[in-house]
């Protein structure tokens, strides 16, 4: 997951307005949440599911013949997350796969989405497979299919080999060769047992947050590193793609992407075409190469610059017929015009200046969002389907007594699933709701105190403990 409006704050290069107490735009939507949605709204073949990510929940770095990620580094760097933590455990989720598996079946999902680690299983990024992390990764998809749970997998999820960054990682071009063979050790490995497929997850936020801002890992700075990296994240997107339906016609392939729907501070001509920018960045500017329709320069200037790392048939390679898009939502995003944010002369209002609701990590909880950006993408002529591959939210959790009453986490489970059932009765292709996230795990570079799970986590004892929210899933699900 995430840290996404930590990437649409900075890479935009916000700062606060002097807006307390103001409200946000409010998106007008004539409906009435109803009291109670049932799973039974939603259609017999809907999918429910969970979502985790190998570096945020297994730890197990340096074992059993495991490379070293971007992010195995990166955390052990000096500031560069908050209180010093790390993942070299994790959730430890090496050694208790079987003990969250069985928990995500029996609160009644039937889909587990999660992803491989590059590095568990090629160590030095190419040539020589690592069989115990190829072992490990059987393990897990095994016992998924032995409870129950269908294995949705995602190929990248940010663990870059190290090996590879010191090659210059997204920004060599070379790496479209290197991603081609793991994909091929990944797919002809477990094709005959996992039939869906992502390939990357929120590339905007590994490059942007990674390749641009110094945030995330590698830690690389400014526009020479994030075009190339933006750049060839899409022709892997794309090349995967192809890869996977050339050796499994029949495989369900997709791709996710971070998604926010951006409103403008107010109906101002300037402050609207702020808004058009920040839309083209944050939720354009992956899915529609994929699409055909290239990159969106019109509305982003700077991005022509991304022509000189062309090569002769990109234009075709950047186009992948996807069967799903996964859509992953927490918030909405305000725009504003701002002389002063050169180059593209918008700004992203906090919401922490605005009288809104927020979660622990300070983002606006507004299930609105959802339904609009949902419309938005259904629109594309291109997208076939639509699975919601992330929703959740971060509230802080108590132990007591061995339990977690986590009824605002509820609540918003409840309004957001309404905003979706909306969409999808409004004629939006929409095949799945997986949950972020199965557990708590390491956030990035929020270190360990934002809570997404379904089941907390004691990381001191590495004790699981189902929340009420689980419980509720449990309920609503059976």
């Amino acid at each position: 997951m995430n840290r996404k409006i930590l990437l649409k704050n900075l890479l935009l290069q916000s700062n606060r307005l002097n807006l307390k107490n103001r409200r946000a735009p409010e998106g007008v939507i004539d409906y009435d949440i109803p009291e109670k949605i049932l799973k039974s709204d939603f259609g017999s073949n809907f999918l429910w599911g969970v979502s985790a990510s190998s570096f945020q929940s297994e730890g197990a770095y340096n074992i059993d013949g495991k490379g070293i990620s971007i992010w195995d580094n990166f955390s052990q760097e000096k500031g560069k997350i908050k209180s010093a933590e790390h993942a070299d455990i994790a959730c430890d989720f090496y050694n208790h796969y079987a003990e969250d598996i069985n928990h995500i079946k029996s609160l009644n999902f039937n889909v587990y989405r999660f992803s491989l680690s590059w590095s568990r299983i090629l160590p030095e990024g190419t040539g020589k497979i690592n069989e115990k992390g190829i072992e490990f990764y059987h393990r897990v998809i095994d016992h998924c299919i032995h409870t129950g749970l269908i294995p949705y997998v995602t190929l990248y999820h940010w663990d870059l080999p190290q090996i590879l960054e010191n090659k210059g990682g997204w920004t060599n071009r070379e790496i479209i060769n290197w991603f081609s063979e793991y994909v091929q050790v990944c797919v002809k490995e477990y094709g005959d047992k996992v039939n869906n497929w992502m390939i990357l997850n929120e590339p905007l936020s590994f490059t942007g947050l990674g390749y641009m801002m110094g945030m995330h890992a590698p830690g690389r700075k400014g526009i020479k590193n994030f075009l190339p990296a933006v750049h060839h994240a899409a022709l892997c997107q794309a090349e995967g793609g192809r890869i996977i339906r050339q050796l499994y016609p029949k495989a369900n392939i997709g791709t996710t992407f971070s998604c926010s729907f951006v409103d403008p501070i107010n109906s101002r001509k300037k402050n609207l075409k702020a808004a058009k920018k920040i839309d083209a960045i944050l939720n354009r500017l992956f899915i529609e190469p994929a699409l055909g329709l290239g990159y969106p320069v019109n509305e982003l200037s700077f991005l022509k610059n991304i022509k000189k790392y062309f090569k002769s048939g990109d234009e075709e390679k950047l186009k992948f017929d996807f069967d799903f898009i996964g859509i992953q939502n927490y918030t909405r995003i305000i725009a504003k015009f701002s002389f002063s944010m050169i180059p593209l002369f918008v700004k992203v209002v906090s919401p922490e200046t605005m009288d809104v609701t927020l979660n622990e990590m300070k983002w606006e909880v507004y299930p609105e969002g959802i339904y609009r950006i949902l419309k938005q993408f259904g629109s594309y002529k291109g997208i076939k389907k639509i699975i919601i591959t992330e929703n959740g939210v971060c509230f802080p959790d108590v132990l007591n007594d061995g339990k977690i009453n986590d009824q605002q986490r509820i609540q918003f489970f409840k309004e957001y699933l309404a905003y979706v059932l909306k969409a999808k009765n409004e004629g939006v292709n929409i095949d799945g709701y997986f949950v972020w996230s199965a557990t708590d795990n390491f956030e990035w570079a929020e270190g360990y105190n934002p809570r997404f799970g379904l089941i907390y986590i004691d990381y001191v004892t590495q004790k699981r403990y189902i929340k009420d929210s689980g419980f509720w899933f449990k309920d609503f699900l059976k």
